[in-house]
């Protein structure tokens, strides 16, 4: 049963973990978990599930659709959260973490209470049943579930007329009540029990012509909207008003006036530290536990509070403890038990206990436990235990009456103790924080450089006792700005140093719970913040530490429970991903600096992204992807061992089976979750000289990590340090790779010009190296960048030596490749039989290989030939089959590209609408890629196709955008070819002038292509 993860359906469809909201996709899987927690327990059929989605109207694809929601809400939630029972599904869900059931649970025990006579308890159980509400039942899931939600807020109106009810039956609480209640009823005006709620509210404060009128109005609503009478009840009231009936005043208290004054008490105890005066943000979490401590209980509420150090755990908790101490009017305890410093006994505890409560304690524990319980028996009284170091620690203190609340504040969870409620306490959000630091360093402070605060707020990682520390250094130091402290922690090297100030220190905190861990967790710990990745997979832990995933989860357990490490998520491949708190990274990394030494520290990191480089290998081998490898074979089985590939080999170990599994399910799913983690781990290697590795690590990671989703950013970092570690070591070779890794970066963001830059340097170094193979990659990847940038001639030169190259070594992806750039630059000359030659040689190399992607590719650029020569049919055929292939392996970009040329396929048969449809879609994708080429050809598609279907006007607007688009990207020839086309809109818009001047303006550019043309330059 999943008992981390609280389900909310009172409001938007939610689910949250550790204080994050899990993402569970669009309407549809929220609604299918919606459903399934509506009947917990109870396998819900997919028959019935497909009719909440859909109604009467589900796809053919209803039942596959339903399979794929429920595994995309596994990831979001666990593995084993949602059960497959034919003939449905089955949610695991902890009804106590399903608000829909606490405010079930609630309104029970508020009206149990009401009828008891308690009507104070009965309004507070029933107004926190109703705090739990954030907005209309089952929201964000349009129509479906109407009828369940409207249920759910039926049963929502109906808590809030007995909350209101169980007031009116109190004293004195009239005033308020009457501001609420005109509300709802202009609000609900056909609902009768408001509106006599309001009647006796104003009666009883002496206004009855109010009253009255409110009584004329509801019968005026009630014809008029519904052509009906007020009912008996309301009848009633307003006929009770009228004669002044005294039972509509409150029943006086039982036994008011006549029990004798009672004989002078002891003082409760008050040992409550002060209340902080800056407590900022934490509402909810002071409602909830507020709610847990003040509600009906048949056994004594225990909340446990915990989270890191410096969370503010202590802060919260006294805070809590003030706002629920008129419900314990015996007294309120209090106890620091230094959990994290120098723990202090429960026999101790325990006799300054007894001693606040007046008793001399015994000698023996036992003795003093027994005394403790039976004091406080019967008594509502209020226990704070702040510090917990351990459940040993706690349960002896715990008193044995369910008309005490304890609180607990602690590191760890305390997962032993028999808690009612858990409150995980996370860093504060940015805004939060910055209100913080504002009431701490002064509110000018903050108001003179807001983006400064809110820096350091970041800075600090949101983590309270660091920006309190960080508020009261700008404090005191009157020369300082916002501005100037933020410079100063932006140095990792000194953050934890300038985060001191008097007494406080992060680092010291931070000690303490690092000096809690054994050895493994420590030295785990410390090796992820060397690692400096926002997060991780378990297997990188696996690797760091040199043992097997399952000793990594144990440890990973650890330091969960001591609250140093949290999980951020579950990745699209689905992998849970930890990662600590930017100040324990900081720590971490600091210590492993101080105590481990180079050779431990580099052996670590070169295991960590050696794993990543074995299941890269894995991956590429189960799906080639039909790019040109760029490693050197130092991994490679036969030929001479180095002691380069000895060294790296060493490193380069298998990974668990687990990890391996689900990176190749879904290798781009997986890439893309590990790219980051990539591009630290190759920094960390250079910076350790790990250079071999390094530039092994990022060259392969060239066209798989970091092609998917446009990484590029990651790219350049890797391969920038890695070229830096090569250049030191003056390895020529590793060297060369990067710069072709860089110049494909280029073409891939669209910067032509470096990227020919690059891949000239690197051609030039590779034919001084004799490597006939880097020379190829380079000349395929110049080629291809010429190309783009319209020096066709220029293009085919460097393509055909690539392709010679390729041949003489037998490399089918080299050769798939540079076959098929050829083709496309003989397509662009008008060379027909040139590219389908080609094109057949790199269709072949591609199969040959097994490389779907690169096939279809191929089959797209086929098309295009085929449009060329006017055989529209059987170029709609090759990009459909281009698409369909691409579709199939999830590289939806490429998919896209094959989408566009199926359309101006479809839109010169005639079949403009579903061409102009297909291509909507292919440019909501490269933006959403922020494929900046991708997206200007679709906008110039779109143009062509809205001309050809003679809708001038969106023609003019998408071809005005796609030029400029084209000029953006510095690509002359594509926006010439626009131009023709926006000329030909204006002129069948009767604008002759416009048309000759864009005519002309196109024609330079094609004469000045065509005169570098004739020059030939050397590639």
């Amino acid at each position: 049963m999943d008992r981390d993860t609280d389900y909310r359906l009172l409001g938007p469809v939610e689910a949250w973990r550790a204080g994050r909201r899990l993402s569970l996709g669009g309407p549809k899987p929220r609604a299918l978990l919606a459903a399934l927690l509506l009947q917990p327990g109870r396998v819900v059929s997919a028959d019935t599930l497909i009719d909440v989605i859909w109604g009467d109207r589900p796809p053919d694809t209803a039942r596959s659709l339903i399979q794929s929601y429920v595994s995309a809400l596994r990831r979001a939630l666990s593995a084993d959260a949602i059960e497959t029972r034919p003939p449905g599904y089955l949610i695991h869900a902890d009804a106590s973490f399903v608000d829909r059931a606490a405010f079930e649970r609630l309104t029970g025990q508020g009206r149990q209470a009401a009828a008891a006579g308690d009507h104070a308890a009965a309004a507070r159980l029933l107004g926190a049943a109703l705090d739990l509400w954030r907005g209309p039942a089952l929201g964000g899931i349009g129509e479906t579930l109407r009828a369940m939600a409207d249920q759910l807020e039926e049963a929502r109106q109906a808590a809030l007329e007995e909350r209101i009810a169980a007031d009116l039956a109190q004293t004195g609480r009239e005033t308020e009540l009457v501001a609420e209640l005109t509300a709802l009823v202009a609000t609900h005006p056909t609902r009768e029990r408001l509106r006599g709620q309001l009647m006796v509210a104003l009666y009883r404060l002496g206004r009855q012509a109010d009253a009255l009128a409110v009584y004329a109005e509801g019968r005026d609503v009630l014809a008029d909207e519904l052509g009906i009478d007020p009912g008996p009840g309301l009848q009633g009231m307003y006929e009770a008003i009228l004669r002044a009936d005294d039972g509509l005043l409150p029943a006086p208290e039982e036994g008011a006036g006549q029990a004798a004054a009672p004989a002078a008490a002891a003082p409760a105890p008050a040992l409550l530290p002060p209340a902080i005066g800056d407590f900022t943000g934490r509402d909810a979490q002071v409602r909830e536990i507020r709610t847990a401590l003040t509600g009906q209980h048949d056994t004594m509420p225990v909340v446990v509070l915990s989270g890191p150090g410096g969370v503010g755990k202590s802060v919260l908790g006294v805070t809590a403890a003030h706002r629920v101490a008129d419900a314990y009017p015996d007294g309120q305890l209090y106890a620091e038990l230094r959990g994290a410093t120098d723990p202090v006994t429960p026999g101790e505890v325990l006799g300054r206990l007894l001693r606040a409560l007046g008793a001399d304690p015994p000698e023996g524990d036992a003795e003093r436990r027994d005394l403790f319980r039976s004091l406080v028996a019967g008594r509502r009284m209020l226990l704070v235990l702040d510090d917990a170091g351990s459940e040993s620690q706690v349960r002896p203190l715990l008193p044995g009456s369910a008309t005490c609340g304890v609180l607990i504040t602690a590191r760890s969870r305390l997962g032993g103790l028999p808690c009612t409620h858990r409150t995980d306490l996370d860093v504060l959000e940015t805004e939060t924080g910055s209100r913080l630091l504002a009431k701490v360093a002064g509110e000018s402070r903050v108001r003179a450089e807001p983006a400064a605060a809110r820096r350091i707020v970041e800075l600090c990682g949101g983590l309270p006792l660091a920006i309190r520390i960080a508020g009261a250094r700008l404090a005191t130091r009157r020369h300082w700005t916002a501005r100037t402290l933020a410079e100063r922690l932006a140095d990792e090297r000194r953050r934890l140093d300038e985060l001191a100030v008097g007494d406080l220190e992060v680092r010291a905190g931070l000690g303490l719970s690092f000096r809690s861990l054994d050895t493994a967790a420590r030295t785990a710990l410390q090796r992820i913040g060397l690692l400096a990745a926002p997060d991780v997979a378990a297997w990188v832990i696996a690797a760091l530490l040199d043992v097997s995933e399952a000793a990594a989860d144990r440890v990973v357990e650890q330091l969960i429970d001591a609250q140093l490490l949290h999980c951020t998520g579950v990745d699209r491949a689905g992998q849970p991903r930890f990662g600590p708190h930017d100040l324990v990274r900081v720590y971490a990394a600091e210590r492993a600096e101080a105590e481990d030494p180079p050779a431990e520290r580099a052996a670590a990191i070169g295991r960590a992204l050696g794993a990543g480089l074995w299941l890269t290998g894995r991956v590429a081998s189960a799906t080639p992807s039909g790019a040109v490898e760029l490693h050197r074979g130092f991994l490679d089985s036969g030929g001479p061992v180095s002691a380069a590939s000895a060294a790296l080999r060493d490193l380069v170990r298998p990974v668990g089976p687990e990890a391996t599994r689900r990176a190749l399910a879904d290798p781009a799913a997986w890439f893309e979750a590990e790219a980051d983690a990539f591009a630290a781990a190759v920094e960390r290697a250079a910076a350790y000289d790990l250079h071999t590795l390094a530039c092994e690590a990022a060259a392969a990671l060239c066209s798989s990590a970091y092609a998917v989703g446009n990484r590029f950013e990651a790219w350049w970092r890797s391969h920038d340090a890695a070229l830096a570690a090569a250049r030191r070591a003056e390895d020529r070779s590793g060297e060369a790779l990067l710069l072709i890794g860089l110049g494909q970066l280029r073409y891939e963001q669209d910067r032509f010009a470096e990227s020919q830059a690059y891949f000239r340097l690197a051609a030039r170094l590779c034919t001084e190296l004799g490597d006939t193979r880097g020379r190829a990659a380079a000349l395929a990847g110049l080629g291809s960048a010429l190309r783009e940038a319209g020096g066709l001639r220029a293009a085919l030169d460097a393509l055909t030596r690539a392709v010679d190259d390729f041949r003489a070594l037998g490399d089918e992806p080299g050769l798939g490749l540079s076959c098929r750039f050829a083709g496309t630059v003989h397509l662009e000359l008008g060379e027909h039989e040139a590219a389908f030659t080609l094109l057949d040689e790199s269709l072949r190399a591609y199969r040959s290989l097994g490389s779907r992607r690169g096939e279809a590719l191929t089959l797209r650029s086929i098309g295009l030939v085929h449009r060329a020569l006017g055989a529209y049919a059987e170029a709609e055929e090759f990009s459909d089959r281009a698409v369909r292939l691409l579709s199939a392996i999830g590289d939806p970009l490429m998919a896209a590209y094959a989408i566009q040329a199926r359309a101006k396929c479809r839109f010169r048969l005639g079949r403009w609408d579903v061409a102009a449809a297909d291509l909507r879609s292919v440019l909501e994708t490269c933006r959403a890629h922020h494929d900046r080429f991708g997206e200007a050809l679709a906008l110039r598609t779109l143009g062509e196709c809205e001309l050809a279907a003679g809708r001038l006007e969106s023609a003019e607007r998408y071809l005005s955008d796609a030029a400029a688009r084209w000029s953006a990207l510095e690509l002359p020839l594509p926006r010439a070819r626009t131009l023709r086309d926006l000329a030909a809109t204006r002129e069948a818009a009767g604008d002759a002038a416009g048309a000759r001047a864009l005519r002309a303006e196109a024609r330079q550019v094609f004469t000045a292509y065509e005169a570098r043309e004739r020059d030939e330059p050397d590639s």
